[in-house]
């Protein structure tokens, strides 16, 4: 059976506007006795079929997938197989970042003997009440697709919905293939045609005609449109058509984490980030959009800034998604279409935005780009700000170059300052925001774009969740640059803790002192912890320095450049030293009762925020 998966998945192809392409890169592996002689004896038999990778922690592998395939626009990933026991288990926060985010990654964990005969066996979970279940069943909320095989031919039928699903453009995510390490190694009579290659072809679907008659009717009658670009239309190729279409209407483009990079950062219509992180100037032109078309978006809470971004009385909303469950959201006008072709039919419709709105915003882009200039500049002492960290980066990447990040603070930093110029130059895992996605998924990344430097932004809380696949680097030869940013504990949880009146507890990386990991009235007790960021890099294997001042910084990112294998650069931000808010809200409650002053004051903050929040409820007319 694990022979005729690994032939099938080698066989795999997909094709969007007549280019073909291999879509499984190859498989991620730790073989543990669940997989070892089954997925593990396939891919030895038959190297040639799909290229093996060695992994050093299973979550890991799934981020790597993960940022192979986002990379990709969702045309191209890895499969991934454990053992059954923890190794699958680990796999499951992968899992639930790649459904989340909406893209396809295969998981292939080993399971208990579905004869049932040794039990119980090594790592199974026994439940007194249900004989059928094992780890693995908690892969079911996390899958896009879920299956175990019970008997050797059931592989056909769950190979092929399994493919379905990883080449949907609306149904994408994790699949589980849960295979009992009995049946893996079970042979059955193949059919011939379940082997053959077989292409999977990716279509570009229009909406309703009378929904984009009812869409451009809106649009023309809209004084202040606003499009807020989500990853949908990163993964169709549509930002030529849609930069085509704001040059001839003056619709201001805002984005979205997955979004970013939608529109080149120097266009004059490009607001840059919305939302939660969102800059002044979009945030700004959001409250008083009185039409917002998303494009590709899911509408997340930072997206809408907890529905208090978008105050305009009479706002409406058209959404143009492949998924007809996020097309309908914000009782929007739904437009259930790939973003490509429906930009491109949108197009079709005259319309241009009033001149004075258009100069409005451009004034407000300019203005924008200078505040982006001073927090770059900033020359703050002792220690550099993060946002100063981030503007050397940004100045050291080439065009064509790509961040990767994905939690702490670092991500609203770059979702706000980060200049991008190409399409892919932004790589932020902001869906499921994964603690120790960075490292891996940029490994994913560099796999997918090897003529591309890739910048991986991380801060040290997430750092020392899942560094190890320095390792895997190293042994495979790939060059990643690792910017470690070290403010000695959870930064973002540091400040949402202060602002919710709890003074940063439980975020700082100390000793323990007086019996306590708190703070008093003076602030954090305990020294700091003497961890070594730079010596753990290169105890893995990278080439890893450690840098104090932004000119030390400069400095190493010019050597990283000319290194030839994983480079890892250390330097201390001052944690206080942040990025302002612009005028956006989140929504995180504070305990309702409070003997502490601050926690009390806290809570009257938040009720008078939530009085902002909106919920779009008016169908659209």
């Amino acid at each position: 059976m694990a022979q005729a998966l690994v032939r099938f998945l080698a066989n795999q192809y997909v094709e969007r506007d007549g280019i073909e392409q291999r879509f499984f890169a190859g498989c991620w592996g730790i073989f543990g006795h669940g997989n070892v002689g089954g997925i593990g004896q396939a891919l030895h038999e038959r190297p040639g079929d799909l290229r093996y990778f060695q992994a050093r922690n299973e979550q890991a592998m799934v981020h790597a997938a993960h940022g192979y395939a986002k990379m990709r626009d969702r045309l191209a990933t890895f499969a991934c197989t454990t053992s059954i026991g923890p190794g699958a288990t680990n796999m499951v926060t992968g899992a639930a970042a790649a459904t989340i985010n909406r893209i396809p990654v295969l998981l292939l964990p080993g399971d208990v003997f579905a004869s049932r005969g040794p039990d119980p066996v090594l790592q199974q979970l026994e439940v007194p009440w249900a004989g059928d279940v094992s780890v693995n069943d908690v892969f079911r909320p996390v899958s896009r697709y879920f299956d175990r095989i019970l008997r050797p031919e059931q592989i056909v039928p769950a190979a092929l919905a399994a493919m379905r699903v990883l080449t949907s453009p609306a149904d994408t995510g994790a699949v589980t293939i849960a295979l009992p390490q009995d049946v893996q190694a079970e042979a059955f009579d193949v059919p011939d045609d379940f082997l053959a290659r077989r292409t999977w072809h990716i279509e570009r679907r229009l909406p309703d005609a009378a929904a984009i008659a009812r869409a451009a009717e809106l649009i023309g009658a809209a004084k202040r449109p606003l499009i807020v670009a989500g990853g949908g239309v990163l993964y169709s190729g549509a930002t030529e058509a849609l930069r085509t279409w704001v040059d001839a209407t003056g619709i201001p483009v805002a984005e979205t984490q997955a979004g970013k990079g939608a529109l080149p950062f120097d266009h004059p219509l490009a607001l840059g980030a919305i939302g939660v992180t969102g800059t002044a100037a979009a945030n700004h032109v959001a409250r008083e959009a009185d039409l917002v078309i998303g494009i590709g978006t899911r509408w997340t809470d930072f997206t809408t800034a907890s529905k208090t971004a978008f105050q305009d009385r009479g706002v409406r909303f058209i959404n143009v998604n492949v998924a007809e469950f996020d097309a309908y959201k914000q009782s929007g006008l739904a437009l259930v279409g790939d973003a490509r072709a429906t930009v491109g039919a949108l197009a079709g419709w005259s319309y241009a935005a009033p001149s004075s709105y258009r100069e409005k915003v451009e004034r407000l882009v300019r203005d924008w780009s200078a505040e982006v200039e001073r927090l770059y500049s900033l020359g703050h002492a002792p220690l550099p700000a993060q946002s100063e960290v981030i503007g050397t980066v940004n100045e050291a990447a080439g065009a064509r170059d790509v961040v990767v990040c994905a939690a702490g603070s670092l991500p609203g930093d770059l979702h706000k300052l980060w200049r991008t110029r190409d399409a892919k130059g932004y790589h932020v895992e902001y869906g499921f925001s994964t603690m120790g996605y960075e490292i891996a998924g940029g490994l994913g990344v560099k796999m997918a774009a090897p003529d591309r430097e890739v910048y991986v932004l991380v801060g040290d809380g997430s750092y020392l969740m899942l560094a190890q696949e320095l390792v895997t680097a190293v042994q495979e030869g790939i060059k990643i640059i690792v910017v470690v940013v070290d403010n000695h504990g959870y930064a973002s949880i540091g400040s949402l803790s202060r602002s919710l009146g709890s003074q940063g507890f439980g975020t700082h990386y100390r000793y323990r002192k007086a019996g306590s990991l708190g703070l008093d009235g003076e602030g954090p007790q305990g020294d700091t912890l003497p961890i070594d960021l730079a010596a753990n890099a290169a105890s893995l294997g990278a080439v890893s320095e450690r840098v104090r001042t932004i000119a030390e910084l400069r400095a190493a990112l010019a050597r990283a450049k000319r290194a030839v294998s994983p480079y890892v650069i250390t330097i201390e931000t001052d944690r206080y030293e942040s990025v302002p808010e612009y005028g956006s809200w989140w929504e995180v409650a504070p305990a309702e009762v409070s003997g502490l002053a601050e926690v009390r004051a806290a809570r009257e903050r938040y009720e008078t925020g939530r009085k902002r929040a909106r919920r779009e409820l008016r169908p659209p007319e």
